[in-house]
């Protein structure tokens, strides 16, 4: 089955000539492209709409909008972030043989970047790219607690849809959730998303110290320990060392 656009390919491929090229007129970019001058055009139009191309100095020709280049910072960021953060998530792998993540926020949904998998037989599997919801799981609402006001009303308000019974999907019991996860520092979930999972997580700072990243552990419920102190420590020291690499003051 076809799930692609067409257009959004030829507007991709547009977007991409002018980011190797930026300065040619829409004729050369129609040229490179493989597109007629009037498509071409129209392409650049709605790009320049959206902010991902804008004129340059000459009117008719064409450089990189703002957008595209908060979408390179975006990008160039979530990779320093799944680098740095290997060596810290096969610390934690190794001590504690679980699961560890790295989740960051895309819009409403968290998006894991990077992982350690557990050698137990009986382990929790997901993998890099997985999306799920802000308002279950741990690391989705560590990153919700200290996302935005607006966005966070914005979740509190709409549709909270209930993956398990244990899914804080009523939204006086998340709100009090969410500031629990603000005063403490981490996050934990008890088969919110997934019945018979057990997760914690902490945050992970830039150099602003504004929260970009969640950092996990995820295990069964069957191997959780009662008092997830240890792990809180021990993930709290690696997010404090990754977030220090990545400009963090302390």
């Amino acid at each position: 089955m076809e799930y692609t656009v067409a257009a959004v390919h030829e507007a991709l491929r547009v977007l991409m000539q002018v980011a190797h090229a930026p300065g040619l007129g829409v004729t050369e970019i129609a040229r490179r492209s493989g597109n007629t001058k009037a498509r071409a055009f129209r392409l650049l139009s709605t790009l320049e709409q959206a902010g991902f191309v804008q004129r340059g100095s000459a009117e008719t020709d064409y450089v990189l909008g703002p957008m595209a280049l908060a979408l390179g910072l975006a990008a160039q960021e979530q990779v320093s972030l799944a680098r740095m953060g290997r060596k810290h998530l096969e610390e934690l792998g190794r001590r504690f043989n679980e699961n560890v993540q790295i989740r960051v926020r895309d819009g409403l949904e968290s998006v894991m970047v990077a992982k350690w998998d557990s050698s137990q037989g009986v382990r929790v599997h997901s993998a890099v790219g997985a999306r799920r919801a802000l308002h279950a799981g741990a690391s989705g609402k560590l990153l919700l607690a200290f996302a935005p006001e607006a966005l966070r009303e914005q979740v509190l308000e709409g549709p909270m849809q209930r993956f398990t019974p244990a899914t804080l999907s009523q939204r006086p019991r998340l709100a009090k959730d969410l500031a629990r996860v603000r005063a403490e520092g981490y996050a934990v979930s008890r088969g919110e998303v997934l019945d018979g999972v057990f997760a914690v997580a902490v945050p992970v700072l830039d150099a602003r110290g504004e929260v970009i990243a969640s950092l996990s552990l995820s295990l069964p419920q069957t191997r959780a320990p009662q008092d997830p102190a240890e792990m809180i420590d021990a993930l709290t020291n690696s997010a404090q060392a990754l977030s220090r690499e990545l400009g963090w003051p302390g």
